[in-house]
């Protein structure tokens, strides 16, 4: 089987092994999965911008016509060399996994199918069948915490010339993760905002950070969980007043409902009360949020949180599509989980 822990991720995508010639890079944390898809596609060493070299698309493009993929497969270079076919924004789609299985199988030395995808369950057939091809990768790509978070916050500052001390540092990680496209954006502004001044403080975090953290997302989904659908509404104009991605908050919101998934399915499985799941839960939850994260376990049943799931990852495929819409489909979903959840009351 041919897969990596989150942890090995990077590592192995900083000297990736030639031999795989599909690569699965899935996970809710979507900006680390785009990040790294980029990264990948960078070090083949193709020129990205030679459609004749790499074929772009999103699964969008192709679900209607499928055979469309596995053309563009079996293209060769007009001059020979290495293709790049890069796929965004892929789910559960069948015939998909079919492709990877197809290619793995009768592994080429001049072609390599690179996926970007959403959050996969263990079971998702295109997360199955790039795990048990021998000439697929299968990478999970979560949300930046600990030692990931700060190399990212090294990276920023080594290149910025800049230092921090170990308080502000501490604050700092508290309201980054939640995105890593988001979290480094939000790094270069800091490191924007503090250029030429030496070392980074508290105060200097909050002053150009603090508004539009992670943090602030998951406030969203607290309410959500709550069924507090006035206070939701509140908070999630705010964001957007703010600049904030919605799709920051659609991140969030499956961030918190695959932690709920999990948890369920450990309630489940051991018959402990959500207190006792919520106490042992690792990696633990923040104490503030335990109690939304128990009331939610009452009330959410584990097929609820599978549906609120799909329903989550095909707004993020819709708001991909038709990104002037993004702020309204975002809050039209929110506000209907809102809503299932009060009713749950």
């Amino acid at each position: 089987m041919a897969q990596k822990k989150a942890h090995e991720v990077g590592r192995w995508l900083a000297r990736p092994d030639p031999a795989f010639c599909v690569i699965l890079l899935y996970g809710p944390d979507r900006g680390m999965v785009s990040e790294r898809a980029s990264a990948f596609a960078a070090a083949t060493g193709l020129p990205l911008d030679d459609p004749f070299a790499v074929a772009k698309f999103d699964i969008s493009d192709i679900e209607t016509d499928p055979g469309r993929l596995f053309d563009e497969i079996a293209t060769r270079p007009l001059f020979g060399g290495k293709r790049l076919v890069w796929l965004r924004n892929a789910g559960t789609q069948k015939f998909l996994a079919d492709a990877v299985t197809d290619l793995a199988k009768n592994a080429l030395d001049d072609v390599v199918l690179l996926i970007e995808a959403g959050e996969l369950r263990k079971n998702a057939p295109l997360r199955m069948a790039a795990e048990q091809a021998t000439a697929a990768m299968a990478l999970p790509c979560y949300a930046d915490e600990g030692r990931n978070l700060d190399q990212l916050v090294d990276g920023e500052l080594q290149k910025a010339g800049l230092t921090i001390g170990p308080d502000a540092r501490h604050y700092l990680r508290g309201i980054l993760g939640g995105d890593r496209l988001a979290s480094r954006g939000e790094l270069e502004k800091l490191m924007l905002y503090c250029q030429g001044g030496g070392e980074i403080s508290v105060a200097d975090i909050r002053e150009s950070v603090g508004d539009v953290s992670a943090t602030s997302t998951d406030d969203v989904v607290d309410c959500v969980l709550a069924g507090s659908g006035a206070e939701m509404d509140r908070q999630v104009r705010r964001l957007l007043a703010a600049g904030t991605p919605p799709f920051l908050m659609l991140s969030a919101a499956m961030r918190q409902f695959q932690t709920l998934s999990a948890l369920r399915d450990e309630m489940e499985r051991s018959g402990r009360k959500p207190g006792a799941v919520v106490a042992s839960a690792r990696p633990p939850i923040f104490f503030a949020r335990r109690a939304v994260m128990e009331t939610a376990l009452a009330r959410w049943s584990a097929g609820a949180l599978t549906e609120a799931l799909a329903r989550l990852q095909a707004t993020v495929l819709q708001t991909r599509q038709q990104p002037e819409l993004a702020a309204s489909l975002t809050r039209q979903l929110l506000l209907s989980l809102c809503r299932f959840s009060a009713r749950a009351r």
